[in-house]
């Protein structure tokens, strides 16, 4: 399973940007994804979660500002991010679980996810 993101990049204050992550050597249709990310000097961090019934959590820090959806044909996956603020700067990872198709109360919790890709730089300033 490969997991790779893109859209990054630096942005001021109160600007948008659309993280996507392509995902290959997985066809099943039944996980949870997930982006996570980690802000300098802090522990990684869940930001938003879908699954398989495309109901999604989104953290509290994010609520109304970030959105996660899925292209399934594309096996994409997108966070929309709106009204970005400096604390939102970090490392943006997108994450695969392929043992739970529905939440579990656990969708933001990294243990819960098997793969991981590289991550993409988010930098609001």
């Amino acid at each position: 399973v490969q997991l790779v993101e893109s859209g990054g990049g630096s942005v001021q204050s109160g600007g948008s940007l659309r993280l996507s992550c392509d995902r290959s050597g997985y066809s099943y249709n039944t996980y949870c994804m997930a982006w996570f990310r980690q802000r300098p000097g802090e522990e990684r961090e869940g930001v938003a979660a879908i699954g398989s019934d495309d109901r999604t959590s989104v953290s509290g820090y994010v609520t109304g500002r970030f959105t996660i959806s899925r292209d399934i044909a594309k096996k994409t996956l997108y966070l929309e991010m709106n009204d970005l603020k400096p604390e939102d700067t970090g490392m943006y990872y997108c994450a695969l679980d392929h043992v739970h198709a529905r939440f579990t109360g656990d969708e933001l919790k990294d243990w819960q996810y098997h793969y991981w890709g590289q991550g993409t730089q988010v930098t609001v300033s």
